[in-house]
């Protein structure tokens, strides 16, 4: 089973935790009340309360955003080159110690 370490806003270490293949890497982080992932709109991609940095080592892994995701995340805060939303990441093996960065207000 994959791991994932979410670093949330204001924190200095992240929070290891196991994620299932196949779901995405919001439902990973929903699962555990990872803060500041609302996910509000369930993983439609209309809403951009599921945003993340993804760390500098795993963004080729991990790819870049599609067009529908930047056009979301033209409504949060905060976003950098290396903005996803978690939603529409994938959990693979592959992903196995990827670092997230939760942005916080």
């Amino acid at each position: 089973m994959p791991k994932i370490t979410f670093i949330e806003a204001g924190q200095e270490h992240g929070r290891v935790v196991d994620a299932d293949v196949g779901i995405s890497v919001m439902e990973a982080a929903r699962n555990v009340g990872i803060a500041g992932i609302a996910a509000d709109c369930g993983g439609a991609c209309i809403c951009g309360t599921c945003h993340v940095h993804v760390d500098a080592m795993w963004r080729d892994r991990v790819g870049p955003p599609t067009d529908i995701e930047i056009a979301t995340m033209d409504f949060s805060e905060d976003v950098r080159s290396e903005s996803r939303l978690s939603c529409q990441i994938k959990v693979t093996e592959d992903l196995d110690g990827l670092v997230l960065r939760v942005p916080g207000a």
